[in-house]
């Protein structure tokens, strides 16, 4: 069972996911870095804290959101 911070945590990072995905419709390159830089800052914070999120992001999706791709 996740607690608070976990949910909360988690709840961030889908939401910066279904905002980069719409970035990414738009053609807004930048804007999907960002995202993208977003969801990295979450899942860092995650590991800082024990959080196993592994299975919470395909890192295939932030490797294809870097800036020059």
């Amino acid at each position: 069972m996740m607690n608070e911070f976990e949910t909360v945590l988690r709840s961030q990072i889908d939401g910066a996911r279904r905002t980069l995905d719409a970035a990414r419709r738009a053609g807004h390159d930048y804007e999907v870095h960002l995202h993208a830089a977003r969801i990295g800052d979450l899942l860092d914070m995650a590991a800082k804290h024990g959080i196993d999120t592994g299975d919470w992001v395909d890192p295939a999706l932030l490797d294809a959101a870097t800036l020059g791709n």
